[in-house]
């Protein structure tokens, strides 16, 4: 079930009507119910996993908080090793079977092209996290989920099931514990959310689709000036898709009461690498710093050449995470290899008197938001290359300037639809108004001063979102892009 679909659009009110009138202990219940009919919209058989890895988290996490001290550690290293075989075997059983074969044919010189066909599951990612995070906290000396249905609510809950945010459990059991009236106010903030999420999605993201993929088909048709339109183009869409689910789902829960954690805080204002992930996609930063940088930082002897270990080791994962492919490895370690440079270069700067004005100054400011920018836009086409050696292809074309632009498109590369003319500026008009404000747009909602606006102008601004997204709704309206990981 997408967001954005008219089946969302009738499910979500449904069950926030159940929510608000019944009794309050039917709630919890009903609203389980509802999150696993959601996920089963998209295969009904494949809800059975993620009950049974609600069940066994359930009590893995029970006996761990009963067992005594020196057996803790145990318990936690089988139920992680658990979750992480599960998360293995159906994300990266393919891909290990794949190169194994490809690995024996080169050896034997005959690939047996051995493969398992296995289906990955909706959000395995995303939940398989979570249950980590949970036995984690057990392990640190947090208290369990006592009640089976809301610890498989904190697991299954709809509006963040998909593609997050990673929620972490003791704030949101204590928004299930809590006692919520019923406020009126919550249905102005979350409605809203929704409009600019989907507006997000459907008026750019998915318009700017057509672009991105019409380059990628055929990538070595363009000429450099087109390449870097394509990267900026797919870094806005995959930040106004991605932002888009993010302000829906956050919308979606406020409906409900709840307040989940925000996932982007205006990345592309960072002033470096490291800034940049403290701003995009925060619950994965947050959880990869605190489940996997700080341990094995911890771990080691955390000197400076440990630290850049830790770091590179993280990223690599982060890339692994996002799926089963070499580009999303080398991505992974493009940005490891950045936030290093990063602290090389900021120990230099802080030693060096020479340049201490120029690094102060607010040329160096801007240039490095501009840096921060382009590199995080270079790296997207390994993100979004099919293979290693495309997005070398590309990345080579882009800034070995032969041509700037191909003459087999004859000039037309911009009417790959007849509305794109119209959706690259307004996608850039948004984006230099967030930077303008340094602020997300979604946020204004969180104003007092939006809240406090006339309902006049406010159903004005409604209409005009909704409007627009009538009229620009692309034909081919693509899946939230992270609903692949």
């Amino acid at each position: 079930m997408l967001f954005a679909s008219l089946q969302y659009m009738l499910f979500l009110p449904a069950v926030v009507l159940l929510f608000w009138f019944l009794p309050k202990s039917f709630r919890m219940p009903m609203l389980l119910i509802a999150s696993w009919y959601f996920y089963s919209c998209w295969c009904p058989p494949m809800v059975l996993l993620i009950i049974a890895m609600t069940v066994a988290n359930f009590y893995m996490g029970r006996m761990l908080s009963r067992a005594p001290k020196e057996k803790k550690r145990t318990i936690f290293g089988v139920g992680t090793a658990l979750n992480l075989l599960c998360l293995g075997v159906f994300k990266y059983g393919n891909f290990a079977v794949t190169n194994v074969s490809s690995v024996v044919g080169f050896v034997s010189g005959n690939d047996p092209h051995w493969t398992l066909n296995i289906i990955l599951p909706l959000a395995i990612s995303f939940f398989t996290f979570e249950f980590i995070h949970y036995l984690f906290e057990i392990y640190r000396g947090n208290k369990p989920i006592d009640s089976f249905v809301l610890f498989s609510l904190f697991a299954a809950f709809f509006p963040t099931q998909i593609a997050g945010p990673i929620k972490r459990y003791p704030d949101f059991v204590k928004q299930m514990t809590a006692d919520r009236p019923f406020d009126i106010s919550l249905f102005d903030r979350g409605l809203m959310l929704i409009i600019i999420g989907l507006a997000k999605k459907v008026l750019v993201a998915d318009n700017l689709s057509a672009l991105v993929n019409m380059v990628m088909t055929e990538p070595g048709a363009y000429g450099s000036v087109e390449l870097w339109i394509m990267a900026l183009a797919f870094t806005f869409q995959i930040y106004f898709d991605f932002s888009g689910y993010s302000d829906i789902a956050r919308g979606s829960a406020m409906l409900f009461g709840y307040d989940i954690p925000i996932n982007f805080n205006m990345p592309f204002a960072s002033k470096n690498i490291a800034e940049f992930w403290q701003r995009w996609h925060m619950s994965l930063s947050s959880w990869l710093r605190d489940y996997v940088f700080l341990p094995v930082w911890f771990a080691s002897k955390r000197d400076r050449w440990q630290t850049h270990k830790a770091l590179f080791l993280t990223m690599v994962i982060c890339g692994f995470w996002h799926g089963a492919s070499w580009t999303f490895m080398v991505w992974g370690a493009f940005h490891g290899l950045a936030l290093i440079i990063h602290r090389e270069f900021a120990d230099w700067r802080t030693k060096t008197g020479i340049w201490k004005t120029f690094f102060e100054g607010q040329v160096f400011r801007y240039m490095s938001i501009v840096m921060t920018f382009l590199t995080f836009c270079v790296s997207l086409v390994i993100f979004r290359s099919p293979d290693i050696q495309t997005s070398y292809s590309i990345i080579k074309r882009m800034f070995i300037w032969k041509n700037f632009y191909s003459p087999a498109t004859d000039g037309q590369f911009l009417m790959a639809r007849p509305d794109l003319p119209i959706i690259v500026p307004l996608a850039l008009f948004i984006l230099a108004l967030m930077l303008i404000q340094n602020l997300p747009l979604s946020a204004l909602i969180e104003k007092k001063a939006f809240q406090t606006t006339p309902v006049p102008l406010k159903a004005a601004f409604y209409t005009l979102l909704v409007v627009a997204m009538l009229v620009y709704f692309p034909s081919d309206s693509q899946p939230f892009i992270y609903f692949q990981f």
